[in-house]
Parts: structure tokens; C-alpha cells; sequence
């Protein structure tokens, strides 16, 4: 039995007719209305975690490459140099759509690219130590840029309210039938390729 039939959710669910630009549009409004996204790296025992990560801002309307300003004393910079694939997930608790990007780790100090992503919020997470070094700004050297590079991004999109999910899902217990109130959307590793070399050519 094809793997359609054995899994019928996503066979219904899955849409990939949109141009690239309308995925893009679609993956930048799960973002930034979740906010807060789960980074995953893996250890050197190959156990996984996570922990809540915020994309620095701007975010263009274009990118697809995922900006954090981190403490570079902490595990997770460790897991990404003991590898470097990564998966950072997105959940719109209002909406219930999700984004998942599965890609690559890659840190760095760059100044140019700390300066424009610093703000006050992001210092409040690093604080000042009174010892005229790691003073909780731009320049402390505790600040580290991690850059995910996606492969892959996929993410759901509802098409129905909680109303109308509801709805749906009590049809499909009652007739059997599949219930897909929202539509799952793949931007392939050749789009972000295609976005990020854009972006570099561009900028």
C-alpha cells in the first residue's frame, strides 16, 4: 500500500503549487507571530535539546537564514561545534501553525552583524559583571552570532479557525473521512538556495 494511503493526513495536507515568494511570505507570518523559536542541537552523547531561542531583528522580507545573538559560554555553542545540524521549530499558539527549519549551524563574532541586531532586550540576557569587560553590550566578548543556514523549511498553515477545526475533526470521527483543515507548504532546498544567493548578491 502507497505511503499516500497508509498516511492520507498529509497526502491531503501537503501543497506545494505556491510560487516560492508566496512560501516565503507564508513561512514570515508564523514567525513572527510566534516570536520564540525551539533551537534543537545535538550533543556529543547524542542526546537532543532544545531551548527557547528569538530571532534578532530586522528580519527582510526575503530571508530565510535564521539570526540569534547568544552567550557563547553556554552548551549549546559546544553541541553546535560537535555538530552542526540543527532544527529550530515555530509554534503560533493563537493559530496553531507551525514552521520547522532543518539546516546548519554556523557561529561567528561579527561585529557588523552584532551591532545591527543589538538592541537593550538582548542585553538584559547577558548582564553587566562590573569588571570593566563583559559589560552586557555589544562589545562584551560573551556575545556570539549563531547563524542557521536551513536545508529544508516545511510548515502548516490552518485554513479554519479552532471553530472550524473542531468541526472538521468530529466529521472525520463520525465519517471516516480524513480531516486537513490547514495545508503543509515545503520550501525545497533549491528555493533557499535560489533566496540566499538573492540575498548575497543583493547585499
Amino acid at each position: 500500500m502507497s505511503t499516500a494511503k497508509l498516511d492520507p493526513y498529509t497526502a491531503s495536507a501537503e501543497k506545494n503549487q505556491h510560487t516560492p515568494l508566496e512560501k516565503v511570505t507564508g513561512l514570515h507570518e508564523i514567525v513572527k507571530g510566534a516570536k520564540v523559536g525551539m533551537l534543537t542541537t545535538r550533543s556529543g552523547d547524542g542526546n537532543m535539546h532544545s531551548r527557547a531561542m528569538t530571532p534578532a531583528s530586522p528580519y527582510t522580507d526575503t530571508q530565510l537564514n535564521l539570526v540569534f545573538l547568544a552567550n557563547n559560554v553556554t552548551h549549546k555553542f559546544d553541541e553546535i561545534e560537535h555538530d552542526a545540524h540543527v532544527n529550530v521549530s515555530f509554534l503560533n499558539n493563537e493559530t496553531t501553525a507551525w514552521a520547522s527549519f532543518s539546516g546548519k549551524a554556523r557561529v561567528s563574532k561579527d561585529k557588523d552583524v552584532i551591532k545591527k541586531h543589538w538592541s537593550s532586550y538582548v542585553s538584559a540576557y547577558f548582564g553587566d559583571l562590573k569588571d570593566g569587560v563583559h559589560k552586557g553590550d555589544e562589545t562584551d566578548p560573551r556575545i556570539s552570532v549563531i547563524e542557521v543556514v536551513p536545508d529544508e523549511i516545511r510548515y502548516w498553515i490552518p485554513h479554519k479557525g479552532a471553530l472550524g477545526r473542531a468541526i472538521d475533526a468530529g466529521v472525520g470521527a463520525i465519517t471516516g473521512k480524513v480531516s486537513a483543515p490547514g495545508e503543509i507548504r515545503t520550501i525545497t532546498n533549491a528555493e533557499v538556495w535560489t533566496f540566499l544567493q538573492a540575498m548575497q548578491a543583493y547585499g
